[in-house]
């Protein structure tokens, strides 16, 4: 063979090489099919919950009930995050665990080792925004406009990249492999007072996310992304604009109806700050919305009206982002009832029938099954002491509200409180036992006053009530007085949805989300940080260890054969993943602030 044929064939041999190390390269990244798929995928968490139906279920089960007692720490890795709330749900990808701090802080692991491979700091916690207005010239914004401090529930991954919201609302897409910022999209104006804490999902082709921002009375959308560009490719509004300007479509021209007024530019809401899942056969997005803006209704609404599409689950079609159906839980709230916890898909039997239903918890206390085609309530029951309302409608789900939970002329103790009955936490679902696991907070009253002076004033908190301040210490009650309100407890529920009935409760549990897995398994949290593996049929605890309290949602995972357990925890800096094995024998660190 001569030279030149030699070459040629060695040239060729190397494109064919390189081609094939392209193809199987690309063949790893994560990708529609694999996100379609990823239910029944246990070796990797490729998107929050798990899968598009956000059950946080896993198939794996090499951990089970036998073993689940030798549980030991495979591994550990301390953040350098800042005090905040810690929420993610770490997405495992081709070997990496993405994971993200209340700050915003991306850290990319080998999950095998919690070797760090890079890292990403939007320095969120040092942002300083000057700003005023005709109400509030000189007022200065030292940072990200939030409700409730800071807060990041998790990233996204396609295509070898990794999508992050962030507290300023940017949305962000990284390289999966080094860190590197590929693309940064302004998803609200600069100056306004949205901000972004929920994980995206990347559904055919497009980057979706919602926001936060109700507490200023800003107005609520979520916004689909091209993947690979960032490039705008729609947006649904959740609440209607300005009365004098044009309705952007029939959805809003219909809610504009349920609401009265004409300072829709100082009203807003029905944020959809986090639940946000995916039916792939019906190609219908799910996201759910918060309250309105502010929450005294006379303010915003003066004549009254339901308000769509505030505390509501909202149907739109995938590919284009209109309007399919909606329900709403809380009609009118005046409460803060958000109807933002995760919205659950699962296909059970009811009466007999299988039934293609959307599951949520929101923070108004109750339970709803709703039929995903179409919205069509199915059933709804409390999961805790609930007073605001007398029960639903068994036709159409409406609530008949009591009358003595409002308060525009008077002071009203209701229950549940606006922290909720359950929140962001993720609920967990597990088809062999057919229920749903929910960490919530039982005996969790408010006394909602409005603010008779109430004024909007631009950048400021604008709830238009009056907090008063808590009540002192324990004493001895007085003859004839009424009872203090009993000390809030998490929870948590195993609720059957089929029968709408409990089937066990654990009290002090609920201090985080829930993991759930064909091991015949519940990973759960206690507020004082235990973190348990239970018994999925009655709730034994079979394994249990101490760490920092404040959890994100566990997830599951299997590398080389193995299966691991890990939970990002934390809520006062310093935050640390925790990740278990089977017979893993690696020391227990000691406090994260004792530099051990």
């Amino acid at each position: 063979m001569g030279r030149i044929q030699a070459a040629i064939l060695c040239a060729g041999l190397a494109i064919a090489l390189t081609s094939g190390s392209a193809r199987a390269q690309k063949s790893k990244l994560v990708n529609e099919a694999s996100l379609r798929n990823a239910a029944d995928n246990g070796s990797e968490w490729l998107t929050y919950g798990h899968d598009y139906g956000d059950t946080h279920y896993s198939p794996l089960k090499q951990i089970d009930t036998k073993d689940a007692g030798r549980l030991g720490l495979a591994w550990y890795f301390q953040t350098d995050s800042d005090q905040g709330t810690e929420e993610a749900n770490p997405v495992v990808a081709n070997g990496t665990m993405y994971v993200t701090t209340a700050w915003d802080l991306l850290y990319a692991l080998d999950a095998r080792t919690g070797k760090l491979k890079w890292s990403w700091d939007p320095k969120m916690g040092h942002m300083n925004f000057p700003r005023g207005s005709a109400n509030n010239p000189d007022r200065v914004r030292t940072g990200p406009s939030l409700c409730c401090g800071p807060g990041n529930r998790g990233v996204a991954v396609y295509e070898g990249k990794v999508y992050i919201g962030l507290l300023d609302a940017r949305l962000v897409a990284l390289d999966a492999e080094t860190g590197k910022v590929l693309w940064d999209v302004h998803t609200a104006d600069e100056n306004s007072d949205y901000s972004i804490t929920g994980a995206p999902r990347v559904i055919r082709g497009n980057v979706v996310i919602g926001n936060g921002g109700g507490e200023y009375n800003v107005r609520g959308y979520v916004s689909a992304y091209n993947a690979e560009t960032g490039k705008l490719v729609w947006r649904f509004y959740t609440v209607p604009g300005e009365p004098a300007n044009p309705m952007e479509d029939k959805a809003m021209a219909m809610a504009a109806k349920t609401w009265t007024g004409t300072l829709h530019d100082h009203v807003g809401g029905g944020n959809p700050w986090n639940a946000i899942s995916y039916d792939p056969k019906l190609n219908l997005i799910y996201i759910g919305t918060g309250q309105g803006g502010p929450w005294v209704r006379k303010y915003r609404s003066p004549g009254g009206g339901d308000n769509l599409f505030i505390c509501s689950i909202v149907a739109l079609h995938a590919d284009t982002g209109k309007f399919a159906w909606y329900f709403q839980e809380t009609p009118g709230d005046v409460w803060d009832y958000d109807s933002t916890a995760d919205i659950m898909l699962a296909d059970i039997k009811i009466d007999g029938k299988l039934r293609h239903v959307a599951m949520q918890s929101p923070k108004n206390g109750l339970f709803y099954v709703i039929d995903r085609t179409d919205g069509k309530f199915i059933s709804g029951a409390p999961l805790e002491r609930v007073t605001w309302e007398k029960g639903l409608d068994p036709k159409t789900g409406r609530p008949d509200i009591d009358p003595n939970a409002f308060y525009d002329n008077k002071d009203a103790l209701v229950y549940p409180g606006p922290g909720g009955g359950h929140v962001w936490q993720g609920m967990s679902f597990n088809p062999d036992t057919g229920l749903v696991y929910v960490p919530g907070m039982n005996d969790s009253p408010f006394t909602y006053v409005a603010d008779p002076n109430y004024k909007y004033k631009f950048g400021d908190y604008d709830f238009a009530i009056i907090f008063r301040r808590p009540a002192g210490p324990p004493r001895q009650q007085a003859a004839g007085e009424t009872p203090a309100p009993p000390r809030m407890t998490p929870f948590l529920v195993a609720w059957d949805p089929a029968t709408e009935t409990k089937r066990w409760l654990l009290s002090d549990m609920g201090g985080g989300g829930t993991l759930s897995t064909a091991g015949g398994l519940v990973f759960a949290a206690s507020d004082v940080g235990d973190f348990e593996a239970l018994d999925a049929k009655d709730g034994t605890s079979i394994w249990k260890v101490k760490l920092t309290p404040g959890f994100g949602n566990p997830i599951t995972y299997s590398i080389d054969g193995k299966q691991y357990v890990s939970v990002l925890c934390g809520r006062t800096g310093k935050s640390r993943v925790y990740t278990f094995a089977v017979d893993a024998n690696t020391p227990m660190p000691g406090s994260p602030f004792s530099g051990h």
